[in-house]
């Protein structure tokens, strides 16, 4: 995208969402950084960081994919799938240990403060991995933000990641990608397999996912096999873009054999694991129903805020701060004449006014990709007026592929790779226009694109390369939802107040997340009282909330990482605006969080620090 440099005079005052409860503890960093290179690193901890990258990589060959570092001496992983069996999943963690205990072990006192940084980084995200691969069982997102205590479920599992990674970020530009991506269809049955094993272990330990995640699973997984029984995306993929890389070879017919064979096969033998499970499946929706459900729940939420936070300090943030952001939209709703019931019951009536429904259809999703790359447009060029360090993502808007879109959000986003050739996308669910409204795309749009996701993952893809793999939901999620407070600031809803509702509504729902998922996985409530409380409470489109409380279901803790992120990084700028009046700078501030990269919530508060300190003495 074209940047726009023109300089824009900002706002003198911003208004904040307090933050509420005070989260962590304080501390500080902050640093400059060149747009044309990753900041340079002191000594041996370059050195170090960036053998670790590699080790990690090396277990998760499909990152160096995403990443667009798999190339030169490391071109082999292109072709590598993670193993994901039970010896595979011990190994990545004797590696995380072995790294754990060399970074731990380096002297940092001698390093530059972005060095430490990157070292404290590396210490959190290992340390609650192998807490994670210490229980016994679940999927462990080292880094990431997908733990799972379910393998294979309606929205975890490589039946629902590799035909979407294979078609959107394997390349096939060369002979070299077309023969790495057969070989990775090769490779597919193994990790199928690994996973059956995983579930299969699990299942004798007791564990057995809900009924109702069950039969979403099993329903998409059939079309699944539909599907590659027939070939499907994963040939059709490989078939068109060697065709317009002018590239010749029997490759598509070498893929058909393998995935309507092996691949096939193996996706057989995952449906009928989860057939098996569904006969003796409960309806009982959390964690607490399942064997060291809440060791396993206390651990999801820790990985998922950055913080120790209990499942009842979580559950009564949530309801504290729904009360404030609704107190906020009550006049709102009075202004355009909803002046009778609660906010809740205000916010569903607004939904169904037919001035911000889309068309039904496929006239109705052009209108939304419209809408979309309109909103885009308009944010990126205020950027200036919210960064002194800019960027110029290479981004797209796709739609999610229909088998994925039963189980998924209503959208969801993430940076490009670090050499730029693969852009940074938002992913919108289209399954029904009926979950999306004029009122509220917008502010989905700049949580996903700019400057939420693929803004930030600008910044962290210039770092070096193990900062650039390790991400922390707290961190990314929450400024994402800071975006969409920056968006609003920036006059986003000046002219269109009902978009400000829906802003706002949107910070509700992530507040709602901490009540229902505590509530799920800690206060014994059933799915059904979850999506009550957010149609009740919130307003929210009743299409919308079923699917995320399942998602809630099968990502336990995830969901809450939204909310304590945001309010953590608005309570350090209310930090930075009362120690440094009028020294205080808005874009500052900004880069400050922003360049300091993805890292846990404390680090974070560190970098604010130093930026606190640096305008101080500057």
């Amino acid at each position: 995208m074209t940047q726009i440099t023109t300089e824009i005079t900002r706002r003198q005052a911003l208004a904040s969402l307090g933050a509420g409860a005070s989260l962590l503890a304080l501390g500080g960093c902050q640093h400059a950084v060149t747009r044309s290179a990753p900041m340079p690193l002191a000594g041996n901890g370059a050195a170090l960081l960036e053998d670790i990258a590699w080790n990690l990589l090396r277990h998760e060959p499909e990152r160096a994919t995403s990443l667009g570092v798999d190339t030169g001496a490391h071109a082999a992983l292109r072709a590598q799938l993670e193993d994901q069996s039970p010896a595979g999943q011990q190994a990545y963690a004797e590696t995380l240990r072995a790294d754990l205990a060399r970074v731990r072990a380096f002297d940092t006192a001698s390093l530059d403060a972005d060095t430490r940084t990157s070292f404290e980084v590396v210490e959190s995200a290992y340390s609650t991995a192998l807490d994670g691969f210490a229980l016994p069982y679940g999927d462990v997102a080292v880094g990431s933000w997908r733990n799972s205590p379910y393998v294979v479920i309606q929205n975890v599992g490589t039946y629902l990641d590799m035909p979407r990674f294979m078609d959107s970020t394997h390349p096939v530009k060369t002979v070299a990608d077309a023969e790495a991506y057969v070989a990775r269809l090769e490779a597919l049955p193994a990790a199928l397999d690994g996973e059956l094993a995983r579930i299969r272990d699990a299942r004798g330990m007791g564990l057995v996912p809900p009924d109702f995640l069950l039969d979403k699973a099993i329903a998409q997984m059939e079309r699944t096999i539909a599907e590659t029984a027939q070939g499907g995306a994963l040939v059709d993929s490989l078939v068109t873009r060697t065709r317009e890389a002018g590239l010749v070879g029997a490759w598509g017919d070498r893929a058909r054999q393998i995935v309507t064979g092996p691949i096939t096969e193996a996706l057989q033998r995952q449906l009928e694991e989860l057939k098996t499970e569904r006969t003796v499946a409960k309806s009982d929706a959390g964690m607490w129903a399942q064997p060291r459900g809440d060791e396993w729940y206390a651990w999801g939420l820790r990985a998922a805020t950055t913080t120790t936070l209990s499942p009842d300090e979580i559950h009564q943030i949530g309801l504290d701060e729904l009360d404030e952001l609704h107190g906020r939209m009550d006049p709102i709703l009075k202004e355009i004449g909803y002046t009778t019931g609660s906010v809740g019951e205000r916010m569903r009536a607004l939904a169904e006014d037919p001035r911000y429904k889309f068309a039904e259809g496929d006239p109705g999703r052009q209108q939304i990709m419209d809408f979309i790359h309109e909103r885009i447009e308009w944010i990126t060029a205020q950027m200036p007026r919210a960064f002194n360090t800019l960027v110029d993502p290479n981004l797209e808007v796709r739609r999610l592929p229909p088998a994925e879109e039963p189980g998924a959000p209503g959208a969801y986003g993430g940076a490009g790779s670090k050499d730029g050739t693969i852009p940074g996308r938002m992913w919108i669910n289209l399954r029904t226009t009926d979950l999306h409204r004029r009122y509220d795309l917008a502010d989905l749009t700049y949580h996903e694109t700019i400057p939420g996701h693929v803004w930030e993952g600008e910044y962290s893809n210039r770092l070096p390369l193990i900062r650039s793999i390790l991400s922390f939901s707290a961190f990314s999620e929450g400024w994402a939802l800071y975006a969409e407070q920056l968006a609003d600031e920036l006059g986003a809803y000046d002219d269109f107040k009902v978009g400000r509702l829906g802003y706002l509504q949107s910070l509700a729902f992530r507040a709602c997340r901490l009540v229902v998922d505590t509530g799920l996985h800690h206060k014994r409530w059933t799915r059904e009282q979850g999506r009550q409380f957010f149609v009740e409470r919130n307003g929210s489109k009743p299409d919308e909330v079923a699917s995320e409380v399942d998602r809630y279901c099968s990502w336990p803790g995830q969901a809450c990482g939204y909310k304590i992120g945001h309010s953590e990084i608005v309570r350090q700028r209310i930090r930075a605006q009362e120690a440094l009046g009028d020294a205080y700078e808005f874009k500052a501030f900004n880069d400050a969080v922003v360049l300091g990269g993805n890292a846990p919530l404390d680090v974070m508060a560190k970098n604010v620090g130093r930026y606190i300190d640096g305008a101080r003495t500057g």
